[in-house]
């Protein structure tokens, strides 16, 4: 399946259809295929799911270019390319930037600031192109391509928290940092190291970015190509443990961050653990420890309790958040399993209720345990409705459904061996699925019959008087009844669970009406089996 649709494949479907549409599109026929195509909507679960077909989605190319503006399309492989990128840059700048202000005190080095310049530059952009983003309605019946109402929606939502969350703090720290070194007059360098702090903190607004971050786990669930509902529950899982990470991640830094602007109080746990002139990594290790024992209630991250106002805010501000990750950790944790094999869970309610009935009917415990080995060997521990399902599919689906389960076995039977294919069609559609027990009797001799019965997995015994003989996966009995309705001249056992389909005598009727041919070829058939026998 094509991933994208270049713009002179589109213009070479206006031209076949010969509308005026052509001429107003054939701008974007001299334009190149490559970096246009990747505007447009490639055909993936989503597009499908919400146009229809592939050639709505084709259509859906042509509308975009008739536009003749620069719209990213939702469905786009830009997109999907842009919103993996922006994910990476967005979680590196809320681990990054909690480290640089609490850890970091100015040496940064020029590496992170120019990756602090990059990604505010980046951001700026991204909520530049925010309006050249074509979304997806409220009701996702379409993908909304038009200029002044995307303008016009980003405006009314999400355009604020964007602008506050790109404010270019990097610019200023790097200009800052410049200036600060260049310069050796004490009073002004004083100065600037109080300017360098309120800048740093003022630079916690980037962390605004977090909105962007839970933005972009929702849009690549629309976007992706993968299965939809192990798509939803894998970006599930992996948003909830990226933002438990991140709570424990900014409460540690919090942990270190609060003593370094009352400049490390005598009593402060920073001095008590000596990490004055620890690196990096240690002051981190035990700024997370800290965090993780209060927000878990194991301990205060230390031997002492909180000796200052300060430190007790911080220990129960960290419980607080810790109770709350408890809280959305459980919530998730339950509707994830709540939503796992629902299949599973409707069998055992299903089962629930049978032991109920058995119980209050006061059945036999060897019938109750026959029963219930019937319900495993019939459905396999998944509950299912296979006349829902046959209903629901389309007619041409049922079909290749139902050739797929039966026509080998029909093909085993001469009767069948050799017929058009539209026999076999008509048979399948008319054929039940059953299930038998080792040891049930199947069919009795001398039993009125109605029925014909083809393995499909299984052993059974056909027993008469002094002959006998096995029967397993392929094989067919009870014919004989199909073509007279007679009594049945042999009784068949299963010998092992076995898994069957029936063939009516009013349904095999309806068949030989359309097929009179079959009737000749049957009664041959029965005339050998019962000199055989």
């Amino acid at each position: 399946m094509r991933r994208a649709f270049c713009a002179t494949a589109a213009m070479q479907r206006l031209r076949a259809r010969g509308t005026a549409a052509a001429a107003a599109a054939a701008g974007c026929e001299r334009a190149p295929c490559g970096w246009r195509a990747l505007l447009l909507p490639q055909q993936n679960r989503q597009s499908l799911y919400m146009y229809g077909s592939e050639v709505a989605v084709e259509k859906e190319c042509i509308r975009q270019l008739q536009s003749g503006v620069f719209v990213i399309h939702p469905f786009s492989l830009m997109r999907s390319y842009y919103i993996m990128g922006m994910m990476a840059i967005t979680f590196l700048n809320l681990i990054g930037i909690p480290m640089e202000i609490a850890f970091l005190d100015g040496t940064s080095g020029l590496a992170w600031e120019g990756f602090n310049v990059f990604s505010d530059t980046l951001f700026l952009i991204d909520v530049a192109l925010n309006f050249r983003m074509g979304i997806i309605s409220e009701n996702g019946e379409e993908a909304i391509l038009d200029i002044k109402r995307i303008r016009v929606c980003y405006l009314r939502t999400w355009f604020i928290p964007d602008v506050i969350a790109a404010f270019p703090i990097g610019y200023i720290l790097l200009f800052a940092d410049l200036h600060y070194h260049s310069d050796d007059n004490p009073s002004k360098t004083t100065r600037m190291m109080r300017i360098l702090m309120f800048v740093r903190i003022l630079s916690l607004i980037r962390l605004a970015r977090v909105s962007r971050l839970v933005r972009f786990f929702n849009e690549v669930e629309k976007v992706s190509n993968a299965n939809l509902e192990v798509v939803r529950l894998f970006f599930r899982i992996l948003s909830l443990f990226m933002m438990i990470f991140l709570l424990c991640h900014w409460n540690g830094c919090i942990q270190y961050f609060v003593p370094m602007l009352e400049e490390f109080p005598t009593d402060c746990w920073v001095r008590k653990e000596n990490l004055m002139n620890a690196t990096v990594i240690v002051k981190y290790s035990w700024g997370v420890f800290r965090a993780l024992s209060q927000m878990i209630a194991l301990s205060y991250g230390s031997m002492d309790a909180p000796t200052n106002y300060v430190e007790m805010w911080i220990v129960m501000v960290s419980m607080v958040s810790g109770c709350l990750m408890y809280t959305v950790l459980v919530a998730n944790a339950t509707a994830m399993i709540a939503s796992i094999d629902p299949a599973a869970k409707e069998y055992k309610s299903k089962m629930s209720r049978l032991e109920h009935y058995m119980t209050f009917m006061k059945l036999p415990p060897e019938l109750q345990l026959r029963i219930t080995n019937y319900y495993q060997a019939r459905y396999g521990g998944k509950w299912f409705d296979e006349k829902e399902v046959m209903h629901t599919v389309s007619s041409a689906l049922r079909e290749q459904i139902l050739t797929v389960m039966c026509s080998r076995l029909l093909r085993n039977m001469p009767l069948f061996r050799n017929k058009d294919e539209n026999v076999l069609i008509s048979m399948v559609h008319r054929l039940d699925y059953e299930v038998f027990q080792e040891g049930d009797v199947i069919i009795r001799e001398n039993a009125p019959g109605d029925r014909m019965f083809f393995i499909d997995h299984g052993q059974v015994l056909e027993e008469k008087d002094d002959f006998h003989r096995e029967l397993c996966d392929g094989d067919f009995f009870g014919e004989a009844c199909v073509l007279t309705r007679g009594k049945h001249l042999a009784t068949v056992k299963a010998l092992t669970d076995c898994q069957c389909f029936s063939l009516s005598w009013d349904d095999f009727q309806e068949v030989l009406q359309a097929y009179p041919d079959l009737r000749k070829d049957l009664d041959k058939l029965v005339e050998l089996d019962a000199g055989f026998a």
